[in-house]
C-alpha cells in the first residue's frame, strides 16, 4: 500500500508529477478543512501554500504515491514546506505540504 498525499498546486499536474516522481497518478477530489491558500515567490516564480486558517477550506485531490516517493516529493517541495499528517473532510488522513510552523 502506498502514501496518501493531498495535492492543491503544482502536484495536481501530470507533467509535474512525471517529472518529480517518475509516473502519473490519477487523484480523487477531496477538500482540506482549516487551511487557506495562499502563495509563495520561490526564485521570481509564484506558487500556492497553504497555511493553517480555521475559516476555510481548500479543493484540491487525494493521490497515492509510493512510500520512497514522498522523499522525493520532499525534495522537490524543499524547506520552504513542511510535509504534516491532516484529516480530510472525507475523513482520510493525508500527507499535505505547508507552510512551515
Amino acid at each position: 500500500m502506498g502514501e496518501i498525499l493531498f495535492v492543491y498546486g503544482t502536484l495536481k499536474d501530470p507533467t509535474v508529477q512525471q517529472a518529480v516522481f517518475g509516473h502519473v497518478v490519477t487523484g480523487k477530489p477531496d477538500t482540506l478543512e482549516g487551511f487557506v491558500k495562499g502563495e509563495i515567490n520561490l526564485g521570481g516564480t509564484v506558487y500556492s501554500i497553504i497555511r493553517p486558517d480555521s475559516t476555510s477550506q481548500i479543493e484540491g485531490l487525494v493521490i497515492e504515491v509510493r512510500p520512497h516517493e514522498l522523499a522525493l516529493i520532499d525534495r522537490y517541495e524543499g524547506s520552504d514546506y513542511q510535509r504534516v499528517q491532516v484529516t480530510l473532510k472525507s475523513g482520510q488522513r493525508a500527507w499535505v505540504y505547508c507552510a512551515p510552523s
